[in-house]
């Protein structure tokens, strides 16, 4: 497939199948069929066939496609687009500049632009053959129709005309007057044409490859190998290799291998993977654990509960790659216009040859026009509008930290209306810091946090940590401890200066603010303080949040914490209780965004974790926190490379802007074509008035993109 129009194509055909329902997705090149039995696979594949496409079949569950499956058409490689650039260059240099037309310059044009018509041309060339023969069109059809009409007129110019002839130059006036053509060469447009639009397909391919690094990132998450207990010894196996009832044993600090039940062992497993939350959940024999997520504290015996497809990682796997696939992919307006504009290109190329032979103005006045037409066509500034702004704007983008994956992403930000925000790692900081200490009466409050984060030092739990870097960062290196214990779920005890010290959950009631968490610290037998532990929010949050409402966005926070715990957030960054969605899961999180789509949303997703891959698919516009897991990342349209949410309203303007480039550079090329047209038809386009028009519009859709290089971020820094 070549453009959005392929895939409409390929879909119309399933679609015509009895009792059949098919989507065809441009960007990942799937289609998802729905068919009764009576239709059978190869009846599938045959009318795909039928419409021209070949069909290679999708991964199976959980192993998504190779990236470069059925990329050669639409992804012209490095090396032809810079080989036609580096034959373009002086072949256009040579038509626009008089001072470089030395004597049979024209024949040095031919000899350069030969191999990027034909060759450099032939995805193009090729597309609009297969188009043909089933009676389609595309941009591909206009392309090479006017690549090859203006190289056919210069071959006939420079062999039958006296466009060969020694000392022969452009006729630079800008006089208006009915020509024969044939002192006149095209090989510029030919070649520049061809250069221009490989560049514009090289950029588009570059993304498309994309398509199934989400599902690639999400699966290597996974344990490679695992100890199963074999007759009470522990033998080490693939992953792929468990099946349901094996008991498999979990070091600290080593990823659970699959979906199963605790039999042995008490312990702390970090399921942030999965929730998205820093504190990690106590967990003992009976307590179910999750593939991929891991193993922070005591050594488990884990008996399979799922394997394979049937695990959360691989279902969440299929929800990234169904919501990918089910996104509702933006065309370019070329493409939407092709539909249109080709044909009637077409019908007035051969109307002009048929009204100037009729009228007997002759048979080369008659071809001249209708070849004229079709070159005119041609879309030179067409082929600039879109990758020029993308280029201008993606760069600027780089430079202030957002990256944006491509043009298809930048439709949905002029109707986005709603920002759902992940809480953890998004507005808040994701890490587990203290944020109190609290001495009890006749204590020192630093002599607390030194003892705590001499015990905590030798802790792997992520609440220790956030102590002993407190500890650490306030007081200096903490000192040693000895007869170090961790007693799971309780916390950690040893001797401390030669003091029986211990750390964990507090003896007496306390009432923590929520999100909160709050350990005892205690030596000699005496409870002496406690220390609170929280993920903070962020400096910038509640910034970001006044920038989403003064672009028009309705802020959402989502997040799979506690009620308290998420509107205590909501509240502190201007979000209001209504809007606050908490205790929900990764399939939760997408069915949110869905709904909100349902209710005639446009829904832009901010998040940084795996549990969000999924909603930023599902979203029109999906951002990822740089400071994130790759699977966000991959799964995202707009990447974010500080943890700065204020970014995200940046990006949001910066796309809206590069969008309105785009689309005003369309309409400018665009309406350079329909204004030519005309006078093209009439038998009235000289060379000069061709090159100067086709020049003019490329420098001013170039003109206009370089516009986006100011842009300026909205005071962040």
């Amino acid at each position: 497939m070549t453009c959005a129009s392929c895939a409409h194509r390929v879909e119309r055909k399933l679609n015509k199948l009895e009792g059949v329902a098919a989507t065809v997705n441009y960007a990942t090149e799937k289609a998802r069929v729905s068919h009764p039995s009576s239709v059978t696979r190869e009846l599938l594949v045959a009318t795909i066939e039928e419409a021209g496409y070949g069909v290679v079949p999708a991964a199976g569950a959980g192993e998504p496609d190779e990236p470069t499956a059925g990329l050669e058409v639409t992804d012209p490689s490095a090396g032809r687009l810079v080989v036609s650039a580096l034959l373009t260059v002086p072949v256009v240099a040579m038509a626009m500049v008089p001072a470089l037309q030395v004597d049979r310059w024209q024949w040095l044009s031919l000899a350069l632009a030969t191999p990027v018509v034909v060759w450099g041309a032939w995805p193009f060339h090729r597309a609009a053959w297969q188009n043909l023969r089933h009676g389609t069109s595309t941009m591909d059809t206009l392309v090479s129709m006017g690549v090859l009409a203006a190289f056919g007129w210069s071959l006939y110019a420079l062999f039958w005309g006296t466009a060969g002839e020694p000392g022969m130059t452009h006729a630079f006036t800008f006089t208006v007057a009915r020509t024969d053509g044939s002192g006149d060469i095209y090989l510029e447009a030919a070649a520049g044409i061809t250069t221009f639009i490989l560049a514009g397909r090289w950029l588009e391919a570059r993304a498309k490859r994309r398509a199934g690094a989400a599902l690639r990132a999400l699966l290597e998450l996974g344990a490679r190998e695992v100890a199963v207990l074999r007759d009470g010894s522990e033998v080490r196996i693939p992953t792929d290799r468990l099946v349901v009832g094996d008991r498999f044993v979990v070091r600290p600090g080593e990823k659970i291998a699959t979906d199963g039940e605790v039999e042995q062992g008490a312990s702390a497993v970090d399921q942030s993977m999965l929730t998205g939350e820093p504190v990690p959940v106590e967990v003992g024999p009976g307590d179910r654990v999750v593939g991929a997520t891991v193993n922070a504290g005591g050594r488990l015996v884990v008996r399979a509960t799922g394997v394979g497809a049937e695990t959360q990682l691989a279902q969440m796997a299929r929800l990234v790659e169904e919501a990918q696939h089910g996104k509702a992919e933006v065309q370019r307006l070329a493409d939407r216009v092709s539909g249109v504009f080709v044909p009637v290109v077409i019908g007035v190329a051969a109307a002009a040859l048929g009204f100037w032979v009729g009228t007997g103005a002759g048979l080369s006045l008659a071809v001249t026009a209708a070849v004229a037409v079709l070159i005119i066509a041609c879309p030179c500034a067409l082929g600039l509008a879109t990758p020029t702004a993308l280029m201008v704007g993606t760069g600027r983008g780089a430079q202030l930290g957002i990256l944006v994956k491509g043009p298809e992403v930048l439709e949905s930000t002029r109707r986005v209306d709603t920002v759902v925000l992940d809480k953890t790692g998004t507005v808040t900081t994701g890490v587990m810091t203290l944020v109190d200490v609290a001495a009890a009466p006749g204590a020192d409050a630093d002599e607390v946090l030194r003892v705590a984060g001499s015990l905590e030092s030798a802790s792997e739990h992520p609440i220790a940590r956030a102590v002993a870097t407190a500890a650490r960062d306030r007081l200096g290196e903490p000192p040693p401890v000895e007869d170090f214990v961790a007693d799971p779920g309780h916390g950690v005890r040893g001797t401390v200066e030669g003091r029986a010290a211990t750390v964990g959950r507090p003896t007496a009631t306390q009432a923590p603010a929520p999100g909160v968490t709050v350990v005892e610290v205690a030596w000699d037998g005496e409870v002496r303080g406690w220390l609170s532990v929280a993920d903070s929010v962020k400096d910038t949050s509640a910034e970001a949040v006044r920038r989403f409402r003064e672009l028009g966005l309705r802020p959402l926070l989502l997040t799979g914490d506690h009620p308290e715990v998420a509107r205590a957030v909501a509240a502190e960054v201007g979000i209001e209780p209504e809007a606050v969605v908490a205790e929900v899961l990764p399939a939760d999180k997408v069915e949110v965004v869905r709904r909100l789509q349902a209710e005639g949303r446009v829904v832009a997703m901010v998040g940084d974790g795996v549990n969000d891959a999924a909603a930023l698919a599902q979203a029109d516009l999906g951002l990822a926190m740089g400071t994130g897991t790759d699977v966000a990342i991959q799964a995202s349209d707009l990447t974010l490379v500080r943890g700065d949410l204020r970014v995200a309203a940046d990006a949001i303007r910066l796309a809206r802007r590069t969008l309105a480039t785009i689309r005003g550079n369309l309409f400018w090329a665009f309406a350079y074509n329909v204004a030519a047209i005309p006078v093209a038809a009439a038998g009235l386009l000289n060379p000069m008035i061709a090159g100067a028009a086709m020049a003019a519009s490329s420098v001013f859709v170039v003109t206009n993109s370089l516009r986006l290089r100011g842009f300026q971020a909205a005071g962040t820094g």
